[in-house]
């Protein structure tokens, strides 16, 4: 549990809707309360720059309005229900429940010189692409603002990260512009000033191809950075890969990509998860390069995770050398991603819906 944190049990219809102060601006925490802006901003700061949630902690409220929130109002409604770190590295999962009993899981991941959060935007996912794991699991609902931040509050509670700001990547469960409104807002309140002031290129976000999303997002007025899970660059394997190409194929989706890149004028990230014997030869590589050359792009390669249920493999290091070496040697700027926290289910496509038991 967050430091100093305390538990707010809800049950029945209404538990969905429970307007926690985590999802809320100082403006609407004002609002709410009928308090001066001031004040607000005391308790936004309180709860996003230090992730302090018990009001009773909040030392420089008044004894009155600390008393009135104890009653009245919540601050969070996440719950730790299990916790694991990796023996290489330090990269830390955890098991949030939620206040309808549903549970998300999100992830610390450490470096050298950052620190990265990689958040979840739906409890499950409904896309269901064939390598990873979320999709297996099905799709409940999805996430508020407040229980998309808070993942990210909870990580960071008690770490000392030395003045550096996090990096954040909406990787985690589910597709983040199929929870476009509650994406968006949350992408706000963690570069709010008040809170914890994260710069917007530090933050990614990453669709795996939702045309429209993609549309809406190119007017957001920042530099939140975009990242396409591609993984073939054929649209009859990419629809055996992900079944959304059905939907929206390479055409329409490369044509979102290249409004975005008019409109915004930065560098898109494709996502590639290579697969043994399935998209991982230089004929492959070639496909993409005929496909992204040109574009101010660069791709992410990542070795496919296992997943218990799923057959694939992923191919062997020398291999996944090769691919990208083809990539570079066509101008295309590219990099084989190093995952950690394989040993815990924390890496890419091995996030799903758990039992907290």
């Amino acid at each position: 549990m967050l430091k100093g944190s305390t538990t707010a049990q809800h049950d029945g219809p209404q538990a969905l809707q429970a307007a926690h102060l985590s999802g809320m601006t100082p403006p609407e925490i004002a609002t709410l309360l009928g308090i001066e802006a001031f004040q607000a901003r005391q308790i936004f700061r309180w709860i996003h720059a230090k992730q302090v949630f018990d009001f009773e902690r909040m030392s420089d409220l008044s004894k009155e309005l600390r008393s009135r929130l104890s009653e009245e109002h919540t601050a969070c409604s996440l719950v730790l229900a299990k916790a694991a770190v990796s023996e290489g590295g330090g990269t830390k999962k955890v098991l949030l429940r939620l206040s309808d009993a549903e549970t998300v899981e999100a992830v610390y991941i450490p470096s050298r010189d950052r620190v990265t959060l990689c958040l979840s935007t739906q409890v499950g996912c409904a896309l269901k692409c064939s390598f990873c794991a979320t999709g297996q699991s099905g799709y409940a609902r999805d996430l508020s603002p407040g229980e998309i931040v808070e993942q990210a509050l909870y990580l960071l509670a008690g770490e000392d990260l030395g003045g550096r700001s996090p990096n954040i990547v909406y990787m985690g469960m589910g597709e983040p512009f199929r929870n476009y409104d509650a994406t968006i807002k949350s992408i706000r309140l963690l570069m709010h000033e008040s809170g914890l002031g994260i710069g917007a290129r530090r933050i990614t976000v990453s669709t795996v191809g939702e045309v429209e999303g993609i549309r809406r997002f190119a007017g957001e007025d920042w530099q939140v950075r975009l990242s396409v899970s591609l993984h073939a660059a054929n649209d009859l394997l990419r629809s055996e890969l992900v079944p959304l190409n059905r939907r929206y194929n390479l055409k329409r989706l490369m044509a979102a990509v290249e409004y975005y890149l008019e409109r915004t004028g930065r560098q898109v990230t494709f996502e590639w998860t290579l697969i043994e014997g399935v998209n991982d030869s230089l004929s492959d590589a070639e496909e993409l390069v005929g496909l992204v050359g040109g574009i101010k792009s660069f791709v992410n390669l990542i070795p496919f995770n296992l997943v218990q249920g799923i057959a694939y493999r992923p191919p062997g290091r020398r291999d996944c050398l090769r691919f990208r070496d083809q990539l570079i040697s066509r101008g295309i700027k590219a990099t084989l991603r190093q995952e950690r926290g394989q040993d815990i289910n924390a890496a890419c496509g091995q996030l799903r819906r758990r039992s907290p038991s």
